[in-house]
């Protein structure tokens, strides 16, 4: 079992920058990849970022390129999703999760979850 808990999220200004955190304890952390998904009220959970176990791959969604960077140290056990130029549409409650599958794309890929962390950008 892996258990993830995220943190860094509230409130923030549009332009604004938020770096959210996924610290995972249970089984090792490595080997995992880890992903980063939101969910808006009243809309799907949406991908926004994943990352390998080793860290040298990465993915984002189209909408998060460029302003979003997600990273992760492993010595610490812990992935990190770097958020830039915020803007309202970004608001939504973020989650991590952890798969063991190489290029996990959707929800159901992923076997541990973390609580989420709300994330609101004011205009």
């Amino acid at each position: 079992q892996v258990q993830l808990v995220e943190s860094g999220g509230g409130l923030v200004q549009a332009g604004g920058s938020l770096r959210l955190a996924c610290a995972a304890s249970g089984r090792s952390f490595v080997g995992y990849t880890v992903g980063w998904f939101r969910q808006a009220p009243g809309k799907e959970r949406e991908f926004v970022a994943r990352i390998n176990w080793s860290g040298y791959s990465t993915s984002y969604a189209d909408s998060m390129k460029g302003r979003f960077t997600i990273s992760r140290d492993n010595t610490k056990s812990t992935v990190y999703l770097q958020m830039n130029s915020l803007k309202p549409e970004d608001t939504a409650v973020y989650y991590c999760a952890a798969s063991v599958a190489p290029i996990p794309t959707a929800p159901d890929e992923y076997h541990y979850w973390g609580q989420g962390t709300q994330v609101t950008v004011s205009s």
